[in-house]
């Protein structure tokens, strides 16, 4: 049965598993510069993984980003002023629906007067009635929040004016209390003298709870729940309530921040002329934006917002925008608080899903993963700050190194590792020679038979004599022993050169590992002494205490000792450095001095020299082009005859491995 296949459009939900190989290749270089995988973690969290290295992830940053687009998209859309003015337009059609509706109800009175369906002293009645409606309606204040004062005394004539009065009452209400009071808006409609009794005297006990948490005591809550739960639905602690009156009263907070003062003052009145002008309650209600301040960082919670787009909103909408608002910036809080791996179990993802959209969520899940995915990959070991790399995790770093040197040569620069010289021993090629005592007896059978018919003519059986025999060709493969010596000095690190060096010494470990398995390759840190590395140590090397001065006496002295091990084949160091010479040794001792000394220059050159006599090649490759430096390198390559290059940081890696590759010799007996 055909395997079905089913495509679909990318909307952020559908789950993509993490990629070990990509995540290590993405923080190879940021454990190679500083040595510690954890910290390298971390700025994989914040950057994310790049495109270059598998399926772009987003990191922390690209979440601030796309945060502060959304945010600004808002304020560039919509006009915060105008929720006053949409309030304004319906008490203006109010008024207006109430003045149609009576002139219509007298004018229906009139028409049934006329008919004789209704008495002539009714409709004067009426029109003396409804005269004291239009005068109380011509009376009306300017402002909208006199409107709303006067309004809720005045006795409406038409029911559908009423209604919508009613209307717009409870929607400012829910918008404006909702803060304070919760579940109490609708109460508010109809309140009598008993209910606002009520009002206050939960507004008391709230008060009189949330002073005793100021003042650092643990309240009644249950107490105050059984009495007024119905209220607050959905709080089962003071905390609970607090943080859903904290958020209410930062809406209303960032909406009156963010208007002009004028229109700030007209929200105020507004709030006011919806008590009714009841003072106490009035006070409560202000002392409880008090106690809420006390308990609450409302200053963080609510922010001021320059809107400058002309998009109209209802002061619905704009509390919603606010909300909105304050929860982007909060999570926007969240994210800059984030200083590790372990802090993210902090940020909701239902909350991002929410605000940023669900890929959103789907990168910081991934980014919740990071360490566990390494783990599952044999890549990482240990926990937290204490990670460690695994010998996979190094081969696979050593491998990048290898592989991104390769990624900047030409496909035909150097093949396999091979001289121009035929030989025994390499891989079998497609020339063939007359065999000869010792050659490997990889036999040419169709070559072998034709000489053996031109020697003897046609007719059967053929006779093969041993000058007959046609054999392959093979390569001439070398053994290498090499010491590369790094340049831990100072200024290396602080010029940024030390991490391009590392990937040589690592691309070099891969490619004899995989390529060349009977070479030997040794690893040389120098700086005030010289000292062995693995090519394992070498991702986690990073700065120490001795790192002052530039040792190539040590280094040199160090190389000799370890190609000793090794009689024959092609011996060689690969010294890389952006320095000359301050430092030689003295009774195993260091002595540094800079500008150098005379003294350091000469033990160097000897040591050099030793070299050379050993039939040890020393091949520099220069960081920097100082005179001190290409004067004193010429010397060297004068004693030694080998071979210096200058070159920089991001060549680096060619140079060598080309090198390498291209300058191996026969090997001796």
């Amino acid at each position: 049965m055909p395997w079905l296949f089913r495509y679909s459009q990318w909307d952020g939900r559908q789950k993509v598993e993490l990629d070990a190989d990509d995540l290590l290749a993405a923080m190879a270089d940021d454990v190679l510069a500083d040595g510690d995988p954890w910290r390298a973690l971390q700025r994989l969290m914040h950057q994310g993984v790049p495109p270059g290295e598998g399926q772009r992830r987003r990191g922390l940053q690209d979440m601030l980003k796309e945060l502060r687009k959304r945010r600004q998209e808002r304020l560039d859309r919509y006009d915060l002023g105008s929720s006053l003015d949409d309030i304004k337009k319906k008490l203006d059609d109010i008024v207006k629906t109430e003045r149609e509706g009576i002139d219509r109800r007298v004018n229906e009175a009139k028409e049934g007067a006329d008919q004789g369906k209704v008495p002539r002293e009714m409709v004067e009645r009426l029109e003396r009635a409804v005269a004291k409606n239009k005068e109380a309606l011509d009376k009306l204040p300017k402002d909208p929040a006199g409107q709303l004062r006067d309004l809720q005394q005045y006795d409406f004539v038409d029911p559908e004016a009423k209604r919508k009065f009613e209307e717009l009452l409870q929607s400012l209400r829910d918008q404006m209390l909702k803060p304070f009071m919760q579940g109490m808006q609708n109460a508010l409609n109809n309140m009598s003298p008993e209910d606002m009794a009520r009002v206050r005297e939960m507004l008391q006990d709230l008060n009189r709870m949330l002073r005793e948490r100021a003042e650092g005591n643990e309240p009644d809550f249950e107490k105050f729940k059984q009495k007024w739960g119905d209220q607050f639905p959905g709080a089962e602690s003071l905390d609970d309530l607090l943080e859903q009156m904290g958020r209410q009263m930062a809406q209303l907070q960032s909406l009156m921040q963010s208007l002009s003062p004028r229109q700030r003052q007209q929200l105020d009145d507004m709030m006011r002329s919806l008590m009714m002008r009841d003072e106490r309650l009035e006070a409560q209600l202000r002392q409880l934006a008090m106690n809420l301040a006390d308990l609450l960082p409302m200053d963080e919670m609510a922010q001021r917002y320059p809107f400058r787009g002309d998009e109209d909103v209802n002061l619905e909408k704009a509390m919603k925008l606010m909300d909105e608002l304050n929860q982007l910036e909060q999570l926007e809080r969240e994210l800059k608080g984030v200083r590790d791996l372990r802090d993210l179990d902090r940020i909701e993802g239902e909350k991002v899903d929410e605000l940023l959209g669900p890929e959103a969520a789907n990168d910081l899940a991934r980014l919740k993963e990071l360490a566990k995915a390494l783990k599952d990959a044999g890549y990482l070991e240990g926990e937290d700050d204490d990670l460690k790399l695994t010998a996979r995790a190094i081969r696979k770093i050593a491998d990048k190194a290898l592989g991104d040197i390769f990624k900047r040569l030409a496909h035909d620069r150097f093949g396999g590792h091979q001289i121009n010289r035929r030989g025994a021993g390499g891989d079998q090629t497609d020339e063939t020679k007359a065999y000869e005592f010792g050659d490997p007896f990889l036999l040419d059978l169709r070559e072998t038979v034709m000489n053996a018919v031109e020697r003897q003519g046609r007719g059967a059986p053929v006779a093969l004599a041993p000058d007959d025999f046609e054999v392959y060709r093979t390569e001439l493969r070398t053994q290498a022993a090499t010491v590369v010596m790094l340049d831990m000095s100072r200024s290396m690190l602080n010029n940024g050169y030390f991490l391009p060096a590392k990937k040589v010494a690592l691309a070099l470990s891969a490619l004899i590992r995989s390529q060349f398995p009977r070479d030997a390759l040794y690893i040389i840190g120098f700086s005030l002494y010289a000292r062995e590395f693995t090519s394992a140590e070498l991702p986690t090397l990073s700065w120490s205490e001795w790192n002052v001065g530039t040792n190539m006496h040590a280094g040199l002295m160090l190389a000799r000792q370890l190609l000793a091990r090794h009689r024959g084949g092609n011996r060689q160091v690969l010294m890389v450095t952006d320095g000359e010479p301050t430092a030689h040794l003295e009774n195993g001792e260091a002595d540094f001095a800079y500008p150098p000394t005379r003294r350091t220059i000469e033990e160097t050159l000897r040591e050099v020299g030793r070299c050379t006599r050993d039939g040890i090649t020393i091949n520099t490759f220069m960081l920097e082009r100082t005179p001190w430096l290409a004067q004193f390198v010429e010397q060297l390559t004068r004693i030694n005859r080998g071979r210096a290059f200058y070159v920089s940081p991001e060549k680096l890696g060619e140079y060598v491995v080309v090198d390498f590759v291209e300058h191996r010799r026969k090997r001796v007996g």
